[in-house]
């Protein structure tokens, strides 16, 4: 079969990989339908997360059940699934309580030795407790498709950020960042009835999208006059709950400092740099919760599935490109030099 492969910084492959196989009883190999290119994908790309030449890469995907393990019980060939970023086994204490990514059995699409989601097929360990089933029919419905696909990742982790910084309804919610998790969070914060939305972006075709998710007003500075700004649209108090979803020292700065006093930071942004931008002093005297990290899919996209499939959000308009498995790299390239928001990989 043929997936992306990573051999260095710009070096994104289409390659001949072995085939997918059962390797275990609880596992199954599924097709793929959908897959994407994420923005996390590029801190490899650019080559500040490193990589083996040759790694698998690609963690978000639908497909179709091709065979399955012996010991595979909610699943069989013919069905359509949605695949989380993270495989986990359904049974630990930590699937129990809901935090996935924490499984001590679980992993990472893409990791060394696993298959990547960027493929015509993949090896799904713990099947049962990784895979969401979704109905037959969707998988000819165009116009759903990259709804289902956002599940995977970026609509849970925007859902993720909006629950840990306990987005209420009526509350004022910022978002810093304006990528697929961010654009995704301002619609999480809407689906939970946030009154006001405040979104930090630069990118006008970005933030035209975060207005069309709920934002209601939008914030291009950065940095101190992006605080500024925002004080200044609450009254000097700052938002309820922030959503930070890029990961930077600056963002993490930026989103403590609107945070209102009394208020909550979730904060989904992978980290790179230092400490983050995290300063305890700044938030111990306010009152400043900060809560999140590594979304649980897996916990949040039967909730988040019924809205999907009802038209009630619609996170597919994050993709603004769509592409072969040829034009992996190019996709990468795009989204690399943002002429492109997010890319959908159709097989």
């Amino acid at each position: 079969m043929r997936a992306t492969v990573i051999h260095g910084p710009q070096d994104i492959r289409i390659e001949e990989v072995p085939d997918p196989r059962i390797q275990y009883p609880t596992d199954a190999v599924v097709r793929v339908v959908n897959a994407c290119i994420c923005g996390s994908d590029l801190w490899a790309y650019r080559g500040v997360a490193s990589r083996e030449a040759g790694q698998r890469i690609g963690h978000e995907f639908l497909g179709v059940v091709e065979q399955v393990g012996s010991e595979v019980r909610g699943f069989k060939a013919g069905d359509f699934v949605v695949a989380p970023f993270v495989w986990s086994d359904g049974t630990c204490d930590f699937c129990r309580e809901g935090l996935q990514t924490s499984c001590p059995h679980g992993g990472f699409w893409g990791q060394v030795g696993s298959d990547g989601g960027q493929g015509e097929a993949v090896r799904v360990p713990f099947a049962d407790g990784t895979l969401v089933q979704l109905p037959k029919d969707a998988q000819g419905d165009e116009k759903l498709l990259p709804g289902l696909l956002a599940l995977s990742d970026v609509m849970a982790t925007g859902h993720h950020a909006a629950v840990s910084a306990g987005v209420t309804p009526g509350a004022t919610v910022a978002v810093v960042g304006d990528g697929a998790v961010g654009l995704c969070g301002v619609l999480a914060a809407h689906r939970l009835g946030a009154g006001r939305i405040i979104a930090l972006g630069r990118h006008a075709v970005r933030t035209d999208i975060a207005r069309k998710f709920g934002a209601t007003d939008v914030v291009a500075e950065r940095g101190e006059e992006a605080i500024e700004k925002v004080k200044e649209l609450t009254g000097g108090q700052g938002a309820h709950a922030v959503l930070e979803a890029v990961g930077t020292e600056e963002s993490m700065r930026t989103a403590i400092s609107i945070t209102r006093d009394g208020g909550a930071v979730g904060y989904v942004g992978v980290p790179h740099g230092g400490s983050a931008g995290v300063d305890i002093g700044q938030m111990f005297g306010r009152n400043v919760q900060l809560r999140g990290g590594v979304a649980p899919a897996r916990a949040y996209i039967p909730e988040l599935l019924p809205d999907v499939l009802s038209g009630a959000i619609d996170p597919g308009l994050v993709f603004d490109r769509t592409v072969a498995l040829d034009g992996v790299p190019e996709g990468y390239r795009a989204m690399d030099n943002r002429s492109a928001l997010k890319v959908r990989i159709t097989f």
